[in-house]
């Protein structure tokens, strides 16, 4: 159960960190993002019992999928885009990139660990945000 929470506690970290980078970004100030993915490598790095090598990918990831991301918020915001299903579109996308990432990095128990801890939630809630958006 402590397992669970702890988990649990990393992805309303990394929820957080997603959305503080929206404000950020239509705020023009740019987030420390190498602070806010070391933070959350390190995190699951202990929650999940990952290897040094599946800690360096998950960090190279998150740093690279976090940047892309940020690059998407700026082309939405310079465009003067005001509709937050947008912005929602652009994180699920890369939110859906790094689970891609973390399901080829993680072992089979540490991806259920993954799921069972939230992530499970937080994928549906994607897909059927992507079905509604196709139903209309």
């Amino acid at each position: 159960m402590k397992l669970k929470s702890i988990v649990l506690l990393s992805f309303a970290v990394l929820m957080s960190m997603v959305s503080g980078a929206v404000a950020s970004a239509q705020q023009k100030e740019g987030p420390d993002i190498y602070e806010q993915v070391q933070t959350e490598t390190d995190r699951l790095q202990r929650v999940l019992d990952l290897e040094d090598w599946q800690a360096f990918y998950m960090d190279s990831t998150l740093m690279h999928d976090f940047t892309a991301m940020m690059a998407d918020y700026e082309k939405l915001q310079s465009s003067k885009v005001t509709n937050t299903s947008m912005y929602q579109d652009v994180q699920d996308k890369w939110m859906d990139q790094i689970d891609a990432t973390y399901k080829k990095i993680f072992t089979e128990d540490q991806w259920k660990a993954y799921l069972k801890a939230g992530a499970g939630r937080l994928i549906k809630a994607r897909e059927k945000r992507k079905a509604k958006a196709a139903g209309n």
